[in-house]
């Protein structure tokens, strides 16, 4: 059944699957949080435009760049790091540029790690099992999603009202989810040829 998933894949899909964990801990929570922070429906509408924003924009720099350098799983790691640190950055100050700061921060992290793992997957997979690789990821992916809010769930009914600390408990899988990366090392890559640095908006 799993013939066909290389090492890097199982590496991958369980690197996603932590990471999942921590953020869907927090994604139910999050507008609760911000709005027992003093924040308006209309505050944090803006700070989750401004962060998914951040994400799209910067997947196509961050993989061009990394298509340059011959390189991956930096950016993976740095990826996911920023990612997990953002967790409890959100529970140390209650400030509202503090707050954007760190929800930009971990959209940043899905910037910079999605088009490097995605290529990462893509190369351990052939044309007949890039279906297979993929929904492999995809499923342990799904796996995170699913036990983050129920640990969460958990965690609140024996500490009802104590949201700040899930940020805190969050930052465990996510650093659970860059350690794990360092369980393969990448293969050299041929590097792209290019006379100057591209701009952000290149890609």
């Amino acid at each position: 059944m799993f013939k066909n998933i290389t090492r890097l894949v199982w590496i991958l899909s369980l690197v996603s699957m932590f990471a999942d964990i921590a953020s869907e801990m927090l994604y139910p929570i999050i507008p609760v949080y911000l709005q027992n922070i003093g924040f308006s429906i209309f505050l944090i509408g803006v700070l989750e435009g401004l962060a998914e924003a951040t994400a799209g924009l910067s997947k196509g720099y961050f993989g061009n760049w990394s298509d340059r350098i011959g390189k991956r799983m930096p950016f993976v790691r740095v990826g996911y790091f920023l990612s997990a640190l953002s967790k409890p950055m959100m529970a140390v100050f209650v400030y509202p540029i503090w707050i954007f700061f760190s929800r930009t921060i971990d959209r940043l992290g899905k910037g910079f790690r999605t088009a490097p793992r995605d290529a990462l997957l893509s190369g351990e997979a052939t044309l007949k099992t890039k279906g297979q690789v993929f929904s492999f990821h995809r499923g342990w992916d799904t796996l995170g999603a699913v036990f983050g809010p129920a640990l969460a769930l958990l965690f609140l009914y024996f500490y009802p009202g104590q949201l700040r600390w899930l940020f805190y408990i969050a930052f465990v899988p996510g650093i659970i989810s860059v350690g794990i990366t360092y369980f393969r090392k990448e293969k050299p890559l041929p590097t792209k040829k290019q006379k100057s640095s591209p701009g952000f908006f290149s890609f």
